[in-house]
């Protein structure tokens, strides 16, 4: 059996049942007969010497930037941002990428007698990272060398004294970021492109700014009208963030270091994920189904650790450096060369299963507004063109949609969906009624700045993410979701796959067409 070209396989009575995520577990489901399932293409050969790809990127820059090395001088002010937890899905094995990076630009900068430098974890309205993620992400090396010094920061979005406001774009876009990147002579920006939505100047445009400016492009209008934001010409999102990020560039000297990776996720233990299911031999086989019966026994949060201690061996497939937009286009054709998979035509019912991670619950729970976010938020917009599902069409999830919080990365997340998605779940209410209460509120701001809580407006966001999804479906599906949760959402619950595929009829007629999403490894359709 071989798939069409593009991994896209059409189900036949000789094809093996399909793998579903289901948060911390997975199932083998049977499609329909004539269902197309599009896989994530194989992994793309890696660079053979990242440190030398890293040098060469460095002294080699895109676009009118100049050299780093001739960047450097003594006396000068240095700020180095990096992306937070949020990426990459799951954490790569060491060393990470961002630290690859970083050593190698603090190399260049000791050698040029710079000695004011500070790193700034990009974590615009996220929650702040724990030492140990940083010590990952950074390294060792880097850590020591930095956070017991005071070098090491985590962005503020909520510290007056830390932002500085420098204009509006010709929409009205306020434009505040981080006061240290903008008065610095020289801000590099570190960036894991792991979706084509990364990257560009949506790194220091939101990852550095106030709740003031993002709220500017994280507000239902935005969403609703950005039709992938896996696509940047198609979405207002990111129109809006080059916006800000050219008059940032008007004042700032920005140094982009934009990375791309391959989709080897998961480890030898977990290998059988990385492949397709007609691949699997004996080994595969019976690493599925030893592995499915030890977390069918494992309590929920104890499976949540196993996850989430996870180490992807991920490995480097590009690195560019210099002017922000340059660096970007040639970011995406990378990205694209790894993750687009051309797919014929939209379908009538789109099934996805929902993985134990989402950017937003890392090291923590996946709770019923990121299940929502995950679902509709991403995975429905990895797509160029057109969306995989038609409009009007049906969404079947596949999670367990749990109704439980983390107390202290998600409390206003508990108060949203307790008290905001109790009276109405339309992203357009929600806004008009409820953020501004949120997002100015003492407490909330108090545990964003002090704690690992996310920001108070942050899961209006999340929902917002939604929008284009909610506006653009017929039903929402949820299989094997807690079922109040499920309902608070404005979802339909269903049991089995086979009911939600019976409900699903009652929306798009008898005898649908049938897609399943099969990922992660993250693949992009471009549906044609």
């Amino acid at each position: 059996m071989s798939p069409r070209p593009g991994f896209v396989l059409e189900v036949d009575r000789s094809t093996p049942p399909t793998l579903f995520w289901h948060g911390e577990n997975f199932r083998l489901e049977r499609l329909p007969i004539g269902s197309r399932v599009v896989y994530p293409p194989e992994p793309l050969v890696p660079l053979a010497d990242p440190d030398a790809a890293i040098a060469h990127a460095l002294e080699h820059p895109l676009g009118d930037s100049a050299p780093l090395s001739a960047l450097l001088h003594p006396g000068m002010k240095l700020t180095i941002a990096f992306d937070d937890v949020s990426l990459p899905l799951p954490q790569m094995e060491a060393p990470d990428v961002r630290a690859r990076v970083i050593e190698a630009v603090l190399d260049q900068a000791a050698a040029a007698g710079v000695d004011d430098v500070v790193l700034i974890a990009a974590l615009a309205l996220h929650r702040r990272m724990t030492d140990d993620e940083l010590r990952h992400a950074l390294g060792r090396r880097v850590f020591d060398a930095f956070a017991p010094n005071g070098l090491l920061w985590q962005h503020d979005a909520e510290d007056p004294d830390a932002m500085v406001t420098l204009g509006e774009t010709d929409e009205g876009e306020l434009v505040a970021i981080s006061r240290r990147a903008a008065e610095s002579d020289l801000l590099v920006y570190v960036n894991i492109n792991l979706v084509a939505m990364d990257g560009g100047h949506k790194s220091v445009a939101t990852g550095l700014a106030s709740y003031d400016s993002i709220r500017h492009h994280h507000n239902v209008k935005t969403m609703q009208h950005s039709r992938s934001f896996m696509d940047r010409h198609h979405s207002e999102l990111h129109t809006s963030n080059w916006r800000m990020g050219r008059l940032i560039a008007q004042s700032l000297k920005i140094f982009q270091i934009e990375t791309t990776l391959n989709t080897a996720t998961f480890p030898d233990q977990f290998g059988f994920l990385n492949h397709r299911e007609w691949e699997w031999g004996l080994k595969d086989r019976a690493a599925f189904h030893t592995v499915r019966a030890a977390l069918d026994r494992t309590p929920a949060p104890l499976a949540r650790q196993i996850f989430h201690s996870v180490r992807a061996p991920y490995r480097l497939t590009s690195v560019q450096a210099g002017e922000v937009e340059a660096v970007h286009e040639q970011t995406l054709d990378h990205l694209f060369a790894q993750q687009l998979v051309p797919v014929q035509g939209q379908t009538d019912v789109l099934t996805m299963g929902l993985p134990f991670i989402s950017p937003y619950n890392v090291n923590s729970i996946m709770n019923p507004i990121l299940v929502a976010c995950l679902g509709l938020g991403y995975l429905f917009n990895l797509y160029k063109g057109k969306p995989l599902v038609r409009q009007g069409g049906v969404v079947i999830l596949s999670h367990p949609t749990p109704w439980a919080f983390h107390p202290v990365h998600h409390p206003s997340y508990i108060d949203f969906f307790e008290q905001v998605l109790a009276e109405t779940t339309d992203p357009l209410e929600v806004e008009k009624r409820f953020e501004e209460s949120y997002a100015r509120d003492p407490w909330y701001i108090h545990l964003y700045r002090t704690s690992h809580a996310y920001h108070g407006v942050h899961p209006f966001y999340m929902w917002y993410w939604c929008a284009h999804a909610l506006d653009h479906l017929g039903a929402v599906i949820v299989v094997g979701g807690d079922r109040a949760a499920v309902r608070r959402l404005g979802f339909k619950p269903a049991s089995t796959l086979a009911d939600a595929l019976e409900m699903a009829e009652d929306v798009v007629g008898r005898d649908p067409t049938i897609t399943h999403l099969h990922t992660p490894p993250l693949l992009i359709a471009e549906v044609s």
